[in-house]
Protein backbone atom coordinates (compact mmCIF):
# COMPACT_ATOMS: atom_id res chain seq x y z
CA UNK A 1 0.00 0.00 0.00
CA UNK A 2 2.75 2.44 0.94
CA UNK A 3 4.57 1.72 -2.31
CA UNK A 4 1.44 2.36 -4.34
CA UNK A 5 0.80 5.63 -2.51
CA UNK A 6 4.39 6.74 -3.16
CA UNK A 7 3.96 5.99 -6.85
CA UNK A 8 0.73 7.99 -6.95
CA UNK A 9 2.33 10.92 -5.12
CA UNK A 10 5.23 10.97 -7.55
CA UNK A 11 2.84 10.85 -10.49
CA UNK A 12 1.10 13.96 -9.18
CA UNK A 13 4.25 15.93 -9.90
CA UNK A 14 3.99 15.01 -13.59
CA UNK A 15 0.26 15.63 -13.92
CA UNK A 16 0.64 19.33 -14.67
CA UNK A 17 3.02 18.68 -17.54
CA UNK A 18 0.59 16.26 -19.15
CA UNK A 19 -2.31 18.66 -18.62
CA UNK A 20 -0.40 21.25 -20.65
CA UNK A 21 0.00 18.93 -23.68
CA UNK A 22 -3.57 17.67 -24.11
CA UNK A 23 -6.74 19.51 -24.99
CA UNK A 24 -8.56 20.63 -21.84
CA UNK A 25 -11.34 18.26 -20.76
CA UNK A 26 -14.88 19.31 -20.01
CA UNK A 27 -16.64 18.17 -16.84
CA UNK A 28 -18.19 15.02 -18.30
CA UNK A 29 -15.30 13.99 -20.57
CA UNK A 30 -13.18 10.86 -20.07
CA UNK A 31 -15.77 9.01 -17.98
CA UNK A 32 -16.02 5.23 -18.15
CA UNK A 33 -18.14 2.44 -16.70
CA UNK A 34 -17.34 -1.23 -16.40
CA UNK A 35 -18.10 -4.59 -14.84
CA UNK A 36 -15.67 -7.08 -13.34
CA UNK A 37 -15.62 -10.44 -11.65
CA UNK A 38 -13.28 -13.12 -10.37
CA UNK A 39 -12.24 -14.98 -7.26
CA UNK A 40 -10.73 -14.09 -3.89
CA UNK A 41 -9.16 -16.16 -1.15
CA UNK A 42 -7.63 -15.43 2.30
CA UNK A 43 -3.92 -14.67 2.08
CA UNK A 44 -2.95 -16.96 5.00
CA UNK A 45 -4.34 -19.84 7.07
CA UNK A 46 -5.61 -22.18 4.36
CA UNK A 47 -4.64 -24.18 1.32
CA UNK A 48 -4.37 -22.04 -1.74
CA UNK A 49 -7.07 -22.59 -4.38
CA UNK A 50 -9.22 -24.57 -1.94
CA UNK A 51 -11.41 -21.76 -0.60
CA UNK A 52 -12.14 -19.55 -3.58
CA UNK A 53 -14.79 -16.89 -3.11
CA UNK A 54 -16.41 -15.72 -6.38
CA UNK A 55 -17.29 -12.05 -6.71
CA UNK A 56 -18.75 -9.57 -9.18
CA UNK A 57 -18.72 -5.80 -9.23
CA UNK A 58 -19.30 -2.47 -10.96
CA UNK A 59 -16.76 0.32 -11.52
CA UNK A 60 -17.34 3.94 -12.58
CA UNK A 61 -14.40 6.29 -13.08
CA UNK A 62 -12.88 9.28 -14.81
CA UNK A 63 -9.46 9.92 -16.30
CA UNK A 64 -8.32 13.36 -15.09
CA UNK A 65 -5.16 13.33 -17.22
CA UNK A 66 -3.59 10.60 -19.38
CA UNK A 67 -1.74 9.53 -16.19
CA UNK A 68 -4.10 10.14 -13.26
CA UNK A 69 -7.68 9.16 -12.60
CA UNK A 70 -10.20 8.12 -9.98
CA UNK A 71 -12.89 5.47 -9.69
CA UNK A 72 -15.55 4.16 -7.35
CA UNK A 73 -16.14 0.44 -7.19
CA UNK A 74 -18.48 -1.98 -5.46
CA UNK A 75 -18.18 -5.78 -5.27
CA UNK A 76 -20.29 -8.60 -3.85
CA UNK A 77 -18.76 -11.87 -2.60
CA UNK A 78 -20.99 -14.94 -2.79
CA UNK A 79 -19.27 -18.00 -1.33
CA UNK A 80 -19.39 -18.92 2.35
CA UNK A 81 -15.88 -20.37 2.23
CA UNK A 82 -13.76 -20.35 4.27
CA UNK A 83 -15.55 -20.61 7.60
CA UNK A 84 -19.07 -21.58 8.45
CA UNK A 85 -22.04 -20.33 6.48
CA UNK A 86 -23.33 -16.85 7.22
CA UNK A 87 -26.78 -17.94 6.13
CA UNK A 88 -26.96 -15.32 3.36
CA UNK A 89 -26.55 -15.48 -0.42
CA UNK A 90 -24.03 -12.60 -0.34
CA UNK A 91 -21.34 -13.09 2.28
CA UNK A 92 -19.57 -9.74 1.99
CA UNK A 93 -19.92 -6.34 0.28
CA UNK A 94 -17.38 -3.60 -0.23
CA UNK A 95 -17.40 -0.12 -1.76
CA UNK A 96 -14.10 1.62 -2.51
CA UNK A 97 -12.85 5.00 -3.66
CA UNK A 98 -9.78 4.40 -5.82
CA UNK A 99 -7.00 6.46 -7.37
CA UNK A 100 -5.42 5.23 -10.60
CA UNK A 101 -1.98 5.90 -12.08
CA UNK A 102 -1.21 4.84 -15.64
CA UNK A 103 2.40 3.73 -15.20
CA UNK A 104 2.93 3.11 -18.93
CA UNK A 105 1.91 6.64 -19.91
CA UNK A 106 3.74 8.15 -16.94
CA UNK A 107 7.00 6.56 -18.06
CA UNK A 108 6.55 6.58 -21.84
CA UNK A 109 4.45 9.72 -22.37
CA UNK A 110 1.13 10.16 -24.15
CA UNK A 111 1.21 9.82 -27.94
CA UNK A 112 -2.31 10.96 -28.81
CA UNK A 113 -4.18 7.78 -27.93
CA UNK A 114 -3.76 4.91 -25.44
CA UNK A 115 -1.35 2.11 -26.24
CA UNK A 116 -2.69 -1.36 -26.96
CA UNK A 117 -1.24 -2.63 -23.65
CA UNK A 118 -0.81 -0.54 -20.49
CA UNK A 119 -0.14 -1.14 -16.80
CA UNK A 120 -2.18 0.87 -14.31
CA UNK A 121 -1.61 1.02 -10.54
CA UNK A 122 -4.70 1.29 -8.35
CA UNK A 123 -5.17 1.94 -4.66
CA UNK A 124 -7.68 3.29 -2.22
CA UNK A 125 -9.90 2.64 0.77
CA UNK A 126 -13.54 2.07 1.48
CA UNK A 127 -16.25 0.35 3.49
CA UNK A 128 -16.74 -3.39 3.97
CA UNK A 129 -19.82 -5.15 5.32
CA UNK A 130 -19.96 -8.81 6.39
CA UNK A 131 -23.43 -10.35 6.66
CA UNK A 132 -24.45 -12.71 9.44
CA UNK A 133 -27.84 -14.36 9.77
CA UNK A 134 -27.10 -16.52 12.84
CA UNK A 135 -28.08 -14.20 15.71
CA UNK A 136 -24.75 -12.40 15.53
CA UNK A 137 -24.19 -8.83 14.49
CA UNK A 138 -23.15 -8.02 10.98
CA UNK A 139 -19.73 -6.39 10.82
CA UNK A 140 -18.76 -3.07 9.23
CA UNK A 141 -15.08 -2.35 8.72
CA UNK A 142 -12.61 -0.10 6.94
CA UNK A 143 -10.94 -1.83 3.98
CA UNK A 144 -8.02 -0.93 1.73
CA UNK A 145 -7.25 -2.12 -1.78
CA UNK A 146 -4.01 -2.09 -3.79
CA UNK A 147 -3.36 -3.72 -7.12
CA UNK A 148 -2.32 -3.54 -10.74
CA UNK A 149 -4.49 -3.50 -13.85
CA UNK A 150 -3.00 -5.10 -16.97
CA UNK A 151 -5.05 -3.26 -19.58
CA UNK A 152 -5.72 -4.00 -23.24
CA UNK A 153 -7.23 -1.05 -25.17
CA UNK A 154 -9.41 -2.48 -27.93
CA UNK A 155 -11.05 -1.26 -31.10
CA UNK A 156 -10.05 1.34 -33.67
CA UNK A 157 -11.27 4.13 -31.37
CA UNK A 158 -9.80 2.60 -28.17
CA UNK A 159 -13.21 2.95 -26.54
CA UNK A 160 -13.10 -0.48 -24.84
CA UNK A 161 -10.70 -1.68 -22.17
CA UNK A 162 -10.24 -5.30 -21.16
CA UNK A 163 -8.14 -5.78 -18.02
CA UNK A 164 -6.83 -8.41 -15.64
CA UNK A 165 -6.36 -7.25 -12.06
CA UNK A 166 -4.46 -8.97 -9.24
CA UNK A 167 -5.08 -7.13 -5.96
CA UNK A 168 -4.81 -7.25 -2.18
CA UNK A 169 -7.66 -6.41 0.18
CA UNK A 170 -6.95 -5.61 3.83
CA UNK A 171 -9.52 -5.37 6.59
CA UNK A 172 -7.89 -2.51 8.46
CA UNK A 173 -9.83 -2.81 11.69
CA UNK A 174 -10.78 -6.47 11.71
CA UNK A 175 -14.23 -6.90 13.23
CA UNK A 176 -14.89 -3.16 13.14
CA UNK A 177 -13.74 -2.41 16.69
CA UNK A 178 -10.00 -3.09 16.54
CA UNK A 179 -7.23 -0.56 16.00
CA UNK A 180 -6.30 0.21 12.38
CA UNK A 181 -3.43 -1.90 11.05
CA UNK A 182 -2.15 -3.65 7.96
CA UNK A 183 -2.17 -7.29 9.02
CA UNK A 184 -1.58 -9.96 6.38
CA UNK A 185 -3.69 -12.37 8.42
CA UNK A 186 -6.66 -10.06 7.87
CA UNK A 187 -6.25 -9.78 4.12
CA UNK A 188 -7.25 -11.60 0.97
CA UNK A 189 -5.79 -12.00 -2.48
CA UNK A 190 -8.09 -11.33 -5.42
CA UNK A 191 -7.83 -12.00 -9.15
CA UNK A 192 -10.48 -10.32 -11.29
CA UNK A 193 -11.04 -9.59 -14.95
CA UNK A 194 -13.14 -6.72 -16.21
CA UNK A 195 -14.22 -4.65 -19.17
CA UNK A 196 -14.70 -0.87 -19.30
CA UNK A 197 -16.42 1.34 -21.84
CA UNK A 198 -15.17 4.93 -22.23
CA UNK A 199 -17.91 7.35 -23.25
CA UNK A 200 -17.45 9.71 -26.18
CA UNK A 201 -15.90 13.08 -25.29
CA UNK A 202 -16.68 16.60 -26.46
CA UNK A 203 -13.62 16.37 -28.76
CA UNK A 204 -15.35 13.64 -30.81
CA UNK A 205 -13.12 10.80 -29.59
CA UNK A 206 -13.10 8.49 -26.57
CA UNK A 207 -9.70 9.64 -25.29
CA UNK A 208 -7.51 12.68 -24.69
CA UNK A 209 -6.20 14.60 -27.68
CA UNK A 210 -2.83 16.29 -27.96
CA UNK A 211 -3.12 20.08 -27.92
CA UNK A 212 -2.03 21.77 -31.13
CA UNK A 213 0.55 24.29 -30.00
CA UNK A 214 1.07 27.41 -32.11
CA UNK A 215 4.49 28.50 -33.26
CA UNK A 216 5.64 32.08 -32.67
CA UNK A 217 5.50 33.06 -36.35
CA UNK A 218 1.84 32.09 -36.54
CA UNK A 219 1.09 33.96 -33.31
CA UNK A 220 2.80 37.08 -34.68
CA UNK A 221 0.73 36.94 -37.88
CA UNK A 222 -2.45 36.46 -35.86
CA UNK A 223 -1.58 39.41 -33.61
CA UNK A 224 -1.04 41.56 -36.69
CA UNK A 225 -4.47 40.57 -37.95
CA UNK A 226 -6.06 41.35 -34.59
CA UNK A 227 -4.48 44.80 -34.58
CA UNK A 228 -5.96 45.48 -38.01
CA UNK A 229 -9.45 44.38 -36.94
CA UNK A 230 -9.60 46.56 -33.84
CA UNK A 231 -12.17 49.37 -33.81
CA UNK A 232 -13.76 48.15 -37.06
CA UNK A 233 -17.41 47.09 -37.49
CA UNK A 234 -18.32 43.41 -37.18
CA UNK A 235 -17.02 41.43 -40.15
CA UNK A 236 -15.21 38.24 -41.10
CA UNK A 237 -11.46 38.08 -41.68
CA UNK A 238 -9.17 35.25 -42.73
CA UNK A 239 -5.47 34.56 -42.55
CA UNK A 240 -3.57 32.03 -44.62
CA UNK A 241 -1.00 30.08 -42.62
CA UNK A 242 1.51 29.77 -45.45
CA UNK A 243 1.42 33.41 -46.49
CA UNK A 244 3.73 35.91 -44.75
CA UNK A 245 1.12 38.69 -44.97
CA UNK A 246 -2.57 38.61 -44.09
CA UNK A 247 -5.57 39.58 -46.18
CA UNK A 248 -7.97 42.40 -45.37
CA UNK A 249 -10.89 41.12 -47.51
CA UNK A 250 -14.32 40.75 -45.95
CA UNK A 251 -15.90 38.43 -48.54
CA UNK A 252 -17.01 35.00 -47.30
CA UNK A 253 -13.92 33.16 -48.47
CA UNK A 254 -12.18 30.39 -46.51
CA UNK A 255 -8.38 30.29 -46.57
CA UNK A 256 -6.13 27.50 -45.37
CA UNK A 257 -6.76 26.93 -41.67
CA UNK A 258 -7.58 30.04 -39.63
CA UNK A 259 -10.88 31.93 -39.55
CA UNK A 260 -11.33 35.11 -37.52
CA UNK A 261 -14.90 36.22 -36.75
CA UNK A 262 -15.50 39.68 -35.30
CA UNK A 263 -18.50 40.73 -33.21
CA UNK A 264 -20.28 43.95 -32.40
CA UNK A 265 -19.55 45.46 -28.99
CA UNK A 266 -21.23 43.50 -26.20
CA UNK A 267 -22.74 41.00 -28.66
CA UNK A 268 -22.22 37.31 -29.38
CA UNK A 269 -24.52 36.84 -32.38
CA UNK A 270 -23.19 35.65 -35.73
CA UNK A 271 -23.76 37.79 -38.80
CA UNK A 272 -24.98 36.19 -42.03
CA UNK A 273 -21.52 36.75 -43.52
CA UNK A 274 -19.97 34.92 -40.57
CA UNK A 275 -22.38 32.01 -41.01
CA UNK A 276 -21.61 31.80 -44.72
CA UNK A 277 -17.88 31.64 -44.02
CA UNK A 278 -18.19 29.05 -41.24
CA UNK A 279 -20.46 26.90 -43.44
CA UNK A 280 -17.50 26.29 -45.75
CA UNK A 281 -15.64 24.28 -43.10
CA UNK A 282 -15.47 20.71 -44.38
CA UNK A 283 -17.71 18.14 -42.76
CA UNK A 284 -16.01 16.22 -39.96
CA UNK A 285 -13.16 18.73 -39.56
CA UNK A 286 -11.45 19.01 -36.18
CA UNK A 287 -11.47 22.61 -34.95
CA UNK A 288 -10.40 24.71 -32.00
CA UNK A 289 -12.33 27.89 -31.11
CA UNK A 290 -11.02 30.74 -28.94
CA UNK A 291 -13.23 33.69 -28.00
CA UNK A 292 -12.01 37.12 -26.84
CA UNK A 293 -13.50 40.40 -25.62
CA UNK A 294 -12.59 44.08 -25.57
CA UNK A 295 -11.59 45.91 -22.34
CA UNK A 296 -14.97 47.61 -21.80
CA UNK A 297 -16.91 46.23 -18.83
CA UNK A 298 -15.92 44.07 -15.88
CA UNK A 299 -13.53 41.14 -16.07
CA UNK A 300 -16.34 38.74 -15.15
CA UNK A 301 -18.61 40.08 -17.88
CA UNK A 302 -15.86 39.93 -20.50
CA UNK A 303 -15.00 36.37 -19.56
CA UNK A 304 -18.64 35.30 -20.01
CA UNK A 305 -18.91 37.25 -23.26
CA UNK A 306 -15.75 35.74 -24.73
CA UNK A 307 -16.98 32.24 -23.82
CA UNK A 308 -20.39 32.99 -25.36
CA UNK A 309 -18.68 34.03 -28.61
CA UNK A 310 -16.64 30.83 -28.68
CA UNK A 311 -19.73 28.74 -27.88
CA UNK A 312 -21.91 30.26 -30.60
CA UNK A 313 -19.24 29.54 -33.22
CA UNK A 314 -18.66 25.99 -31.93
CA UNK A 315 -22.40 25.24 -31.82
CA UNK A 316 -22.83 26.49 -35.38
CA UNK A 317 -19.91 24.36 -36.65
CA UNK A 318 -21.24 21.25 -34.92
CA UNK A 319 -24.79 21.71 -36.20
CA UNK A 320 -24.03 22.90 -39.74
CA UNK A 321 -20.74 21.11 -40.55
CA UNK A 322 -20.63 18.18 -38.16
CA UNK A 323 -17.28 19.48 -36.92
CA UNK A 324 -15.46 17.92 -33.97
CA UNK A 325 -14.74 20.63 -31.40
CA UNK A 326 -11.38 19.89 -29.79
CA UNK A 327 -11.37 23.11 -27.76
CA UNK A 328 -13.92 25.85 -27.12
CA UNK A 329 -12.72 28.42 -24.63
CA UNK A 330 -13.19 32.08 -23.83
CA UNK A 331 -9.99 33.97 -23.03
CA UNK A 332 -11.57 37.20 -21.81
CA UNK A 333 -9.74 40.42 -22.69
CA UNK A 334 -6.70 40.07 -24.94
CA UNK A 335 -4.89 43.35 -25.51
CA UNK A 336 -5.70 46.92 -24.47
CA UNK A 337 -8.10 48.00 -27.24
CA UNK A 338 -10.97 46.48 -29.21
CA UNK A 339 -10.59 42.69 -29.55
CA UNK A 340 -14.10 41.29 -30.07
CA UNK A 341 -13.21 38.04 -31.83
CA UNK A 342 -13.69 34.32 -32.18
CA UNK A 343 -10.67 32.64 -33.73
CA UNK A 344 -11.21 29.25 -35.40
CA UNK A 345 -8.33 26.87 -36.10
CA UNK A 346 -9.35 24.27 -38.70
CA UNK A 347 -7.26 21.13 -38.99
Amino acid sequence: MKKILCIMAAALSTATAFAQTVVESKTFDNIYIGVNGGVATPTTGHKWMSDLNPNAGLRIGRHITPVLGWAVEGNSYFSNKPGRSTGTFVRFLNADALATVNLTTWIGGYKGEPRFFEVVAIGGAGWGHSFNNHHAKSINSLVAKTGLDFVFNLGSKKAWQLYVEPAFYHSLNGNGYEALEYNINKSMVQLNAGINYKFKNSNGTHNFQIAQLRDQAEIDRLNALVNELRNKPAEVKFVEKAAPQHTSQTAAQLCENIIVITFAQGKSELTEESKDALSKVKEGSHVQVIGTASPEGSAELNQKLSQARADVVADFLKARCGAYIEECVGKGVQGTTSNRLAIVYVK
